[in-house]
């Protein structure tokens, strides 16, 4: 039985992480910036009010967390936000920045002494943070900010080998939530997640920081 950390925990994707590892006796830490229902009703351990774009949150839940070991940390918190050429709303662009980059990285800073050598880190990006595999133009915000969060993990990558600590860097798929409008034409979390959860177990010093689809293919940066 391992501890695994799941953020943005209270639907989609997060909500589906937790459902399949407590199915499978792992312990699961539920954080999110408010709960849901369905989160609730799982009966696990929630910290809600948590926002990974502030300092004082981060520290505080921390501090919260203060004894307990994780052997899997998961950012999976993000927002998607379409900003176009035509509409280039920059305020947006930077929360984005905030959400996807800039705030999975002060948590793993912020935890790193409670996750254990030969714990591992989750890094949730997106094909569409790939530079080779854009040929559609558009996303301004979301691309450039799942880029940028790709890149820290495959920082990390490097920068925590030594503490016997691997990085996964993970795209879902299309997966039909209420990030992607519950797209007819996208997988269901229950899948996706079946797969990252394959790439996570995999996952060594060997192959850290690679970049995947949870179906196993390698993907191009």
């Amino acid at each position: 039985m391992a501890t695994y950390l799941v953020t943005g925990a209270n639907r989609g994707i997060g909500l589906e992480y937790c459902q399949q590892l407590q199915q499978r006796g792992d312990d699961v830490i539920a954080v999110c910036r408010s709960s849901s229902k369905d989160l609730d009703a799982l009966g696990g351990r929630v910290e809600s009010g948590v926002d990974i774009t502030s300092d004082d949150s981060v520290a505080q839940l921390a501090e919260k967390l203060q004894g307990i070991t994780l052997d899997v940390l998961i950012n999976n918190a993000g927002i998607l936000e379409r900003v176009s050429l035509d509409d280039l709303n920059f305020e947006s662009i930077r929360q984005q920045f905030e959400v996807n980059a800039i705030g999975p990285l002060r948590l793993t800073k912020a935890l790193l002494p409670q996750i254990k050598p030969g714990g591992k880190v989750v890094m949730m990006t997106s094909r569409m943070g790939s530079i080779a595999d854009n040929t559609s133009g558009g996303s301004y915000g979301y691309r450039m900010s799942k880029v940028a969060l790709s890149m820290a993990g495959k920082s990390l990558s490097h920068d925590l080998k030594a503490q016997n600590i691997a990085v996964a860097i993970l795209h879902p798929g299309l997966v039909s939530t209420r990030m992607t409008g519950f797209t007819q034409s996208g997988i269901t979390p229950e899948t996706a997640v079946k797969g990252l959860l394959a790439r996570i177990d995999e996952l060594t010093l060997e192959n850290t920081g690679t970049f995947w689809h949870s179906n196993g293919d390698v993907l191009p940066w």
